[in-house]
């Protein structure tokens, strides 16, 4: 994606608003009701930013929104792009990189998952501590920008410990439980079949999903801290799934809300985001 397309799409954003963001979250199928929380918002369609895709999946309410949650100034994408859209890595990924070049230097990224973990259970709250790429792209192929990034980033430690560390702090003031685990990110933008599954967690994963691997890979490339969040909303045992349908994922999550906005609010309250300002 050309560096001038993402300076173009932040200083639309950067025009409107008179305070840096430090914080950027993408809330995930079903989860974007949090940003109707942001105090002072100042709402961008994303047909309205240049260069932005536009979400085309239920549950995503394509808009971007600035503004205040528990005093930190935030950007909040209501609604993401996915591979399986038909966009590129590079599209699906540029939000990223403009709310970067907006100001933020973390990101919040949530999504809606299956678990293959049998001690997880639908409406449980997952930090993700690692991930497995396995939707056969990579944002970073093709020609690397240096001044965005480096040409070979480390992914050893794409989630931060710091973060990590913060949530579990943060669930455990307010009495929630939370799960810590490996999520792998598939295409789609079918769910998997059950050989699949099994494969996928022999190989250690504990949840799957269609998003938010590329966002971390261009998150970490830029240097950025990575939070991950990922609310699970049905069991993906290979052995003995029957079936699901994005209706039902989508049911599921509406019922975690609660937890996950709390949590989402905590870890914001508690956290100093303003020391992650460069």
């Amino acid at each position: 994606m050309q560096q001038s397309f993402i300076k173009e799409a932040a200083e639309a954003i950067t025009s409107k608003l008179d305070f840096q963001p430090a914080a950027a979250l993408i809330l995930g199928s079903g989860l974007g009701e949090l940003a109707d929380d942001i105090d002072n918002p100042v709402v961008f369609p994303y047909e309205s930013l240049p260069h932005f895709p536009v979400s085309t999946v239920e549950g995503h309410k394509g808009q971007l929104v600035a503004g205040f949650l528990e005093g930190v100034p935030v950007l909040a994408m209501q609604g993401r792009f996915h591979y399986y859209e038909g966009y590129s890595m590079a599209e699906v990924t540029f939000p990223v990189r403009v709310m970067q070049a907006a100001g933020c230097t973390s990101l919040i990224v949530t999504n809606a998952c299956g678990s293959m973990n049998k001690e997880f259970a639908p409406g449980d709250l997952m930090l993700i501590t690692d991930h497995i790429n396995n939707t056969g792209g990579n944002p970073l192929i093709g020609e690397n920008n240096n001044a965005l990034g480096e040409r070979f980033p480390d992914m050893s430690q794409a989630y931060s410990r710091e973060l990590i560390h913060l949530a579990e702090t943060s669930a455990s003031d307010i009495n929630l439980n939370v799960r810590k685990g490996i999520y792998t990110a598939v295409s789609g933008p079918t769910y998997m079949a059950g050989a699949e599954l099994k494969m996928l967690r022999l190989c250690g994963a504990d949840v799957v999903g269609m998003s938010t691997v590329p966002e971390t890979i261009v998150a970490r490339h830029m240097d950025m801290q990575v939070l991950g969040i990922s609310c699970i909303t049905d069991m993906a045992v290979g052995e003995e799934i029957d079936g699901i349908t994005h209706e039902e994922v989508m049911e599921v999550a509406a019922k975690a809300k609660p937890a996950f906005k709390k949590l989402v609010r905590s870890v914001l309250a508690a956290g100093d985001w303003n020391a992650l300002v460069k």
